[in-house]
């Protein structure tokens, strides 16, 4: 599952790639991954331009000319593949289908454009979607209802971060990091890299947190999101961004896939744990366990 950042860098990349496009057709060939309605889509979508390509959270919105939007879900697999008559870009999972001819096996949206060029929606294990929909209903989809605010905006400030942490305050650190309802877009890499800068064990209860260090997590949350963002993402494995470049954030990473190896900070093994139900990683010296 991709993360804030990849999302980010997808639609920073798209960015410069649709906007002005107007659709001509669309075709598809699997109801999940395209779920609208076909006078819907004949009326709001075929003829509208695109205006421009946001993100909220981890699902990009493509904004359409006639006050309706392309919501997009990648979930595990999805890629994003625009060709045009001079250019070629992918952006989402690599596989052989972002580079291949196209369409692919895992193609199961195409839009073409009036200038013959085409946007290619492709999911090989078909959980990711694309919905039509009025740009006045997007706020109230449960997704957008229940997400929580965006880190890096500038009105997120320290103090609605510590108060929304406090939501769950016996719960421990790193779950309530990961709940998307408290805050959008943290997830795994992200959550250990900043507990590890904060020196917070990850399985500490957020009420036994002192306010001194949830400050400096604030902080290191909204750095390193900051950081991968401006590396192109971290999951060098499975996202690559527009131009099919892979991310380049865990060379950078503290402690995330560090195991065995000495933290920056005060040389110890990093070590891997489980909390929350995942992966985590920690130095055992600079962030204590609990008593």
């Amino acid at each position: 599952m991709p993360e804030l950042p990849e999302v980010e860098t997808i639609r920073a990349g798209l960015s410069k790639l649709l906007p002005g496009k107007v659709v001509k057709d669309v075709w598809y060939d699997w109801d999940k991954s395209f779920p609208n309605a076909p006078s819907d889509v004949a009326r709001f979508l075929v003829g509208a331009r695109i205006e421009k390509v946001r993100r909220r959270a981890k699902v990009l919105i493509i904004e359409l000319s006639g006050g309706w939007a392309l919501i997009v879900h990648l979930k595990m697999t999805g890629q994003l593949v625009f060709v045009g008559k001079n250019h070629r870009f992918g952006a989402g999972h690599p596989s052989k289908d972002m580079v291949g001819e196209l369409p692919a096996k895992s193609t199961r949206v195409v839009i073409d454009f009036t200038d013959d060029s085409k946007l290619y929606f492709n999911d090989q294990r078909k959980f990711g979607w694309m919905r039509l929909l009025p740009a006045i209903e997007i706020p109230e989809i449960d997704f957008f209802k229940k997400v929580g605010p965006e880190p890096l905006d500038d009105d997120f400030t320290v103090d609605k971060f510590i108060e929304r942490l406090l939501r769950r305050k016996n719960s421990n650190i790193k779950s309530v990091l990961l709940d998307q309802t408290v805050v959008a877009g943290i997830g795994n890499i992200y959550a250990d890299e900043a507990l590890w800068s904060a020196k917070i064990h990850p399985s500490t209860p957020v009420d036994d947190v002192p306010k001194a260090k949830l400050v400096l997590l604030y902080n290191a949350v909204r750095e390193v999101l900051a950081l991968s963002i401006a590396k192109g993402g971290s999951t060098d494995k499975n996202y690559v961004d527009a131009e099919g470049k892979k991310g380049s954030y865990l060379s950078f990473a503290n402690v995330f896939r560090k195991q065995g190896q000495p933290c920056p900070r005060c040389g110890t093994p990093i070590e891997k744990i489980r909390v929350a139900g995942r992966g985590t990683h920690i130095c055992p010296h600079c962030q204590k366990a609990p008593k």
